[in-house]
């Protein structure tokens, strides 16, 4: 009896167990269809798309920058492609022992290393980062053969800004460089972020950053099917980019070239302006640099010499360089007292070569005749005492009133970055720049220097140029643009930039016509005679010498006694044709006395180059480079001899639209076509 207990007992255990084994293996298969639903079902979107992910990479395409060219279609900015040697930090675990083994293989220098170091510093958020640019097909395929000791280790092609002319131009066309951390984080909380995504390089100075939007174009991608270790096997769908377009400058290239030659080794600017549109033909600022060492980094010993030079060849003197006027500021008084009634034009006033206020002597130059003197005189002569006396009558308030339409003191309104506003004097100007009291009073012996262009008179060649062709043209104002205008590469379209009259300066034509003639006479037998001896055509001028540094009171300026950077600016602010003008400029020759031997012989050979297309002789230039040269001498060219440096090419507008349109990346550098051929001047480092 007691067995049968212990069997059904024993029976009862084990069906209870192979119940509860049955119920746990029925849950667990429960547990498994739910998470298999769960998964299969409720998260199906969500894991396809991660696992699509898992296998397919978008990769955006960075656009073709856009061309720039002259008003000519002179390539001045063009693109071309290369190899580049690149690490992707993240993925080296000894970055040095890394570089060293490259070293190896393919020649590494240490600019390089410094170079990529900082790049490291700068730019910690990108994926990869050169440490050797525009790589040899020889150096190519020695790495490739290599490439499988080097994971994290690639070699891309990479397109390079080139700028072919070298250091013509460069002040105003700017360069590009590569993106650092501060602009990144700009660019990322902006709009235009996804159409930077991939872009590693954008415009930093001039017209490559002024029209930023305009040259980068629009960023396409593609999707590429993955291997586990990241790399791109097969691409799957594509959007291309769409390049950026064409920016056609006003300037013409080569009268650009032709001004930089005519200059030398000197420093100085100079910036001539067509009055009827605005248009800038030259844009002028010596000494240059040559753009192209920046578009990969420059190296630190070209930045320390460019950097730490006494002549300053970064900056941009004719937008940012602020010079006392001197005496071409003349012809601007003249028409502010006409302007305000306070002289006519016969009004006359005795020089006896200097004037005496508040027991200071102030005085002319030895050259002056002196003697009686009208407007018209005072002009063409030069008088300093006849401009010191009217200074004295209108007043600072009143001279700065009819002279800031003209645009003195204050910004023009150029389309690049970096314009400063110079200084045209007023009282209520002084008491806000000075703190103490006495120092904020507006003293009456001040206002005398103001008359002939010195004092606190401070302006840019960029307003002395606009300021003429507004007081050339009647009155009639336009902003002025280096741009002429854009053109779209996809659709042909040409957008007009320039031609924006604004509010004109009220002038009566009388009035203007008396100063023209006045200015006219300065270059028939005036201060610039000499050097317009024989021109073909009339013109209106003004030379001008501008102190670099005050003198002390009875203390006579001798250049001999003064070291080279200390000596007087000269000046020429001038126009032509005489009845229509075309053509305004603006010059100054840093440091070399007087306007009429170094400035006014420049914008004489700029107006023969404009009005005649002749181009001066040889001989001609090295003597204007000198400073020794007056009317031109030697047997003039057709402005076509004059050779451009480096290999630029000629390429209509309309082509270099359509060529860009077509998305095709440049040949690499050996291929390159005679338009797209790097030269004039040093490769980037």
């Amino acid at each position: 009896m007691t067995e049968i207990k212990n069997v059904e007992q024993e029976l009862r255990r084990f069906h209870t167990r192979l119940f509860a084994a049955a119920a746990f293996v029925l849950l667990c298969f429960g547990l498994l269809t739910f998470r298999l639903t769960h998964l299969q079902v409720a998260k199906h979107e969500e894991l396809s798309v991660r696992a699509e992910n898992n296998r397919i990479a978008v990769v955006p395409i960075v656009p073709n920058r856009g061309l720039i060219v002259d008003r000519n279609g002179v390539v001045l900015a063009n693109n071309y492609s290369a190899y580049t040697l690149e690490l992707m930090p993240a993925r080296i675990d000894d970055l040095e022992a890394t570089i060293n083994q490259l070293a190896e293989v393919i020649d590494i220098q240490p600019r390089d290393r410094k170079r990529f170091k900082r790049l490291m510093d700068e730019s910690k958020n990108f994926e990869s980062l050169p440490i050797r640019t525009k790589l040899t097909d020889e150096e190519v395929a020695r790495f490739t053969a290599q490439r499988y000791r080097f994971p994290g280790v690639e070699v891309k092609a990479r397109l390079f800004r080139n700028y072919p002319l070298g250091d013509v131009g460069s002040h105003l066309l700017g360069y590009i460089g590569r993106i650092n951390q501060a602009e990144k984080d700009a660019i990322d909380d902006s709009e235009s972020a996804a159409n930077y995504r991939g872009t590693e390089y954008i415009g930093k100075l001039g017209i490559e950053q002024s029209y930023e939007a305009e040259l980068h174009g629009t960023t396409g991608f593609e999707e590429v099917e993955t291997s586990a270790s990241g790399r791109a096997v097969r691409r799957l769908h594509s959007n291309p980019a769409t390049p950026g377009n064409t920016v056609v400058l006003s300037i013409d290239i080569r009268l650009q070239a032709l001004v930089e030659s005519l200059y030398g080794d000197r420093r100085g600017a100079l910036v001539a302006i067509d009055p009827r549109s605005g248009e800038v033909l030259a844009f002028v600022s010596k000494p240059t640099f040559d753009p192209n060492l920046f578009v990969d980094g420059i190296d630190s010993e070209s930045w320390k010499e460019l950097n730490e030079s006494l002549d300053k060849p970064l900056l941009n003197r004719a937008l940012r360089g602020t010079y006392p006027p001197g005496s071409t500021f003349k012809p601007f008084m003249a028409m502010a007292a006409l302007n305000a009634n306070k002289r006519s034009p016969s009004t006359l006033i005795n020089d006896p070569g200097f004037f005496m206020f508040g027991g200071h002597r102030y005085g002319s130059p030895e050259n002056e005749r002196g003697g009686i003197m009208d407007m018209r005189r005072a002009i063409v002569e030069s008088s300093n005492v006849y401009f010191y006396t009217l200074a004295n009558e209108m007043g600072v308030d009143l001279i700065h009133d009819q002279l800031a339409p003209f645009g003195f003191g204050r910004k023009t309104g150029i389309d690049v970055e970096g314009e400063v506003s110079g200084l045209l004097p007023s009282t209520q100007w002084k008491r806000r720049a000075y703190k103490r009291a006495d120092q904020q009073k507006w003293y009456a012996g001040e206002t005398i220097s103001l008359g002939i262009g010195q004092g606190y008179n401070s302006f840019t060649m960029l307003q002395l140029a606009t300021a003429t062709a507004t007081l050339s043209s009647g009155g009639q104002r336009y902003e002025p643009r280096l741009v002429r205008r854009i053109d779209d590469v996809l659709t042909g379209a040409q957008r007009q930039i320039s031609a924006h009259a604004i509010t004109p300066v009220d002038l009566k034509p009388d009035q203007v016509e008396v100063i023209r003639e006045a200015m006219h006479g300065v270059t028939v037998s005036g201060t610039s005679a000499r050097v317009f001896a024989g021109a073909g055509y009339q013109s209106g001028g003004k030379t001008g010498t501008a102190q670099a540094v005050g003198l002390k009171q009875n203390e006579k300026y001798s250049a001999n006694r003064v070291q080279e950077h200390l000596r007087d600016h000269a000046l020429y602010v001038a126009f032509a044709p005489l009845e229509n003008p075309q053509i305004a400029v603006a010059v100054i020759v840093e440091n070399a006395g007087w306007g009429a031997g170094a400035a006014a012989p420049i914008a004489r050979r700029l107006f023969d180059y404009v009005l005649l297309g002749q181009v001066p002789s040889e001989e001609d230039i090295a003597a204007t480079r000198a400073g020794t040269s007056a009317a031109p001498i030697g047997t003039p060219r057709h402005i076509q001899d004059l050779a451009l440096p480096g290999n630029p090419g000629l390429v209509p507008v309309a082509i270099a639209a359509a060529s860009a349109a077509t998305g095709a990346r440049p040949a690499p550098p050996s291929v390159l076509t005679t338009a797209e051929a790097p030269g004039g001047g040093a490769a980037p480092p």
